[in-house]
């Protein structure tokens, strides 16, 4: 049975929404240094899984909604998402046949690359000074990788719920 393009891209948004509120979500200040960004672990899932319904336009729009969400300088996000995002989508076809441990290191690069240009527009703004807890969201989204893939591939694979 053919799947319905906007029941699909339902899925889409509704899991980029959720992603968006882990993202924000309150957490302690002790566990708060630990979230990684979950909003661009799931774009790029989408972006990897299927590169003809989520680019770098979605990137873009999701990441002004997360400069609005987190109130940071308006752009910062949008531009960091949309350069990752783009990456994804130029290498998509070689990723998908890596095994799972070389796909997980680009996965680290590409949360790394999100957190150096998010620290340097930052820095821009003022002198912000690299703390050991600039690390930890990068190698926490990278070990939350594995589940991110399994979860959002189930989302993607589960049949609809037929209403007779």
């Amino acid at each position: 049975m053919p799947m319905n393009k906007s029941y699909g891209f339902g899925r889409i948004i509704s899991t980029i929404a959720f992603a968006m509120c882990l993202k924000i979500a309150p957490l302690p200040t002790i566990f708060a240094v630990y979230n990684p960004d979950w909003v661009l672990l799931t774009l790029i899932y989408w972006s990897l899984a299927m590169p003809e319904r989520v680019g770098v336009f979605h990137a873009w729009t999701f990441g002004l909604l997360t400069d609005v969400l987190t109130g940071r300088m308006f752009g910062q996000y949008a531009l960091a998402y949309s350069l990752v995002i783009y990456l994804c989508l130029s290498l998509h076809r070689r990723l998908r046949q890596l095994p799972f441990i070389q796909q997980a290191l680009f996965i680290f690069f590409c949360l790394l690359l999100s957190q150096l240009l998010l620290f340097f527009i930052k820095n821009i703004q003022y002198t912000a000074e690299l703390k050991p807890t600039f690390w930890l969201p990068i190698f926490v989204g990278t070990l939350c990788w594995p589940l991110v893939y399994t979860l959002l591939r189930f989302v993607r694979l589960a049949k609809p719920i037929k209403t007779d």
